[in-house]
């Protein structure tokens, strides 16, 4: 078997064995004996519904496993459906039973939708010289709300990239897409009653860009294709300036309510299939007490089986879901009526791409195992408020792909760590976890992303060691003896930490702690670790000291320089030079795109490595932690990896 050596002689395993690769892992794996045989083909039994059995077409297609008409005489393995009529594993309406045998194959679930999730499974098995190993499954979510939030409405997305981000969600057993499409920017969706407020005059960004009547109908359609809940919000009253442009009124106004619900008339009339809706609620002054609890009670009229909002957000309706968006961790109780949704730094757009797998791969949503009555599940946010060149820019910025696999894994599975996390945790049995997760995940990104944007290489097997502090005394320049004698026995080791991103305090230090216990201001650390190469060679190396927020008008790096904290990194004592930042200093704006500013969107800084091992140092200064401004705040950090 083939090794990597990575950070401090740590060895990672570059191979995983077959049937173990599955995203999100069922909850019972039970390896049996022996081989299904597929060589002569497979047959597909009636029972399916024949949507099911186009999806077993595609699966087996993609397997080059020919689809033919059922023979006892050449004893053709079959794939069927038995209905769990004594409710034996008590799979509930997303359960299911995958059986693979020398005979064949038999899903056993409930509903239709456990067929579905079966096939999910069975879509990512592993086929080895036409042949599948023999297991049993037994799965079912711990959470029957698991979902994914597209913004739209600050920049617009096409229908087809759309469709491709509900068909991952679909494959990774996310079902609610919730689709946020009305702004301060723009107002995205067709009205056939005022045709005035999606044109290109009412936007500040993306003008004229919107969706018919016809592509919403479709998008929801393709939803319910694929066993997912459509989940519309109309923002009210906050995030409304392009409604207030088009009527010239407030909507919190007499005349504002007459409009809105108007529109909410016309919206459920042109859908009338949808049975939730999100009316927002958040971050706006509320000037009419009575708007909110009157539009709720017009939308249950318009008969919406349910009402969600923001939390913090307006005064909401004890019926109304509160989607939770700010604060810290904290169990979501069972007591009382109100249901909650946790989306509490669940917001890509806040994340380093490679923190991003770290912090959701160990949450533990609502500090729950698993879902309670007043609490169903999480929805994982894509908020890309700065404007974007290209619909695809957000998809190196963030990393969406890598952080909705690792969102699936555990809003399916539950569990995680009872405090947030930002750094993969030292202790030896979540090393070991993470890193099963990050085989996973990378036989994943190879398989089913090979051409899409994937922001994200595997990182458990860098090992750091941090040694410090050094006062500084304010001058973040000031050098220190370490910079010429890395690995000398007189530099103490103060903490050993894993990561290809390491956050030494996070810019929400009291709510997600960062490596270091008592961080003080006005000090300098080094990090320092050794990485092999089998032979002399440039490599790719991610490396990056900031990661700017995708929600700030954030400024850009001056030129010369990583980031404001003037962090440095040598190999082999040879100075990296920091890139040519495309627009250095500029002066953060929300209208302009970051262009080369993170690491994963720009090219990887390239690094000539010797034979054997290479010493790495990388100096970490820190003046204070209030930042230049809230646009710019202060996440002490840093990214250094080898881009496999």
């Amino acid at each position: 078997m083939k090794k990597i050596i990575i950070g401090l002689g740590v060895l990672v395993s570059s191979l995983v064995s077959a049937q173990e690769n599955l995203i999100p892992q069922p909850e019972i794996s039970i390896p049996q004996k022996g081989n299904l045989s597929l060589k002569k083909g497979i047959s597909i039994s009636e029972e399916f519904t024949a949507q099911e059995q186009n999806i077993l077409q595609e699966i087996f297609h993609s397997w080059n496993i020919p689809v033919i008409q059922p023979s006892k005489k050449d004893r053709i393995p079959i794939i069927e459906f038995k209905f769990d009529k004594k409710n034996s594993d008590h799979l509930g309406k997303e359960g299911y039973r995958l059986e693979v045998n020398k005979k064949g194959i038999t899903i056993t679930a409930e509903t239709s939708t456990g067929i579905f999730y079966a096939l999910q499974t069975l879509r990512q098995l592993d086929l080895e010289n036409q042949n599948l190993k023999a297991y049993t499954f037994i799965d079912r979510p711990s959470f029957s709300l698991r979902g994914f939030l597209v913004d739209v409405g600050r920049n617009y997305q096409p229908v087809d990239m759309l469709k491709e981000q509900i068909d991952m969600m679909a494959k990774y057993k996310l079902n609610v897409f919730h689709f946020h499409f009305t702004e301060d920017i723009a107002w995205r969706l067709e009205s056939k009653k005022y045709p005035g407020l999606t044109d290109a005059s009412n936007m500040t960004r993306w003008k004229g860009q919107f969706y018919t009547q016809q592509e919403f109908r479709e998008l929801i359609d393709y939803c319910k294709e694929r066993n997912i809940l459509f989940l519309p919000e109309i923002d009210m009253p906050g995030h409304s300036k392009a409604f207030s442009r088009y009527f010239k009124v407030d909507m919190q106004s007499a005349e504002g309510m007459i409009y809105i619900k108007e529109l909410l008339k016309e919206f459920k009339e042109t859908y009338p299939d949808l049975e939730f809706l999100h009316i927002g609620g958040d971050e706006v002054k509320i000037t009419n007490k009575d708007f909110m609890p009157e539009i709720t009670r017009y939308v249950e009229s318009l008969r919406f089986k349910n009402t969600i909002g923001w939390n913090p957000g307006s005064n909401l309706l004890t019926e109304t879901y509160q989607q939770l968006w700010m604060g810290g961790a904290e169990r979501i109780l069972e007591q009382g009526e109100t249901k909650s949704v946790d989306s509490k730094h669940l917001y890509l757009n806040h994340m380093d791409p490679l923190e991003t797998v770290t912090t959701l791969y160990f949450r533990k949503f609502g500090l729950s195992d698993r879902e309670h009555k007043n609490f169903p599940g999480a929805i994982l946010c894509s908020w890309p408020d700065r404007a974007v060149a290209q619909p695809i820019d957000m998809f190196y910025q963030n990393a969406i792909y890598p952080g909705m696999l690792s969102f699936s894994e555990r809003i399916w599975k539950g569990g995680g760590l009872n405090q947030w996390t930002a750094n993969i945790p030292t202790d030896s049995a979540s090393v070991k976890e993470f890193k099963d997760f990050e085989k996973r995940l990378e036989v994943h990104q190879k398989r089913y992303f090979k051409n899409l944007p994937f922001p994200y290489t595997p990182q458990s097997g860098m090992v750091w060691e941090l040694v410090g502090p050094f006062s500084n005394h304010g001058n973040l320049e000031t050098d220190f003896p370490i910079e010429k004698n890395p690995f000398s026995e007189a530099f103490k080791t103060s903490k050993t930490v894993i990561g290809g991103t390491v956050i030494l305090r996070h810019w929400w230090a009291n709510v997600i702690p960062g490596a270091l216990e008592n961080p003080q201001e006005n000090t300098t650390w080094y990090a320092r670790t050794k990485i092999w190469s089998d032979e002399d060679a440039e490599k790719d190396f991610w490396i990056g000291f900031n990661n700017l927020s995708r929600s700030y008008a954030s400024d850009s790096p001056a030129s010369g320089t990583w980031d404001d904290r003037k962090s440095e990194v040598w190999v082999n004592q040879k100075l990296v030079e920091p890139p040519h930042w495309q627009q250095a200093g500029m002066k953060g704006d929300l209208e302009k795109p970051l262009v080369n500013e993170g690491y994963t969107f720009r090219k990887p800084t390239k690094i000539r490595l010797k034979k054997g091992w290479n010493s790495v140092l990388l100096k970490l200064p820190v003046k204070d932690f209030k930042g230049k401004d809230w646009q710019n705040p202060e996440k002490w950090m840093f990214t250094f990896i080898e881009v496999q």
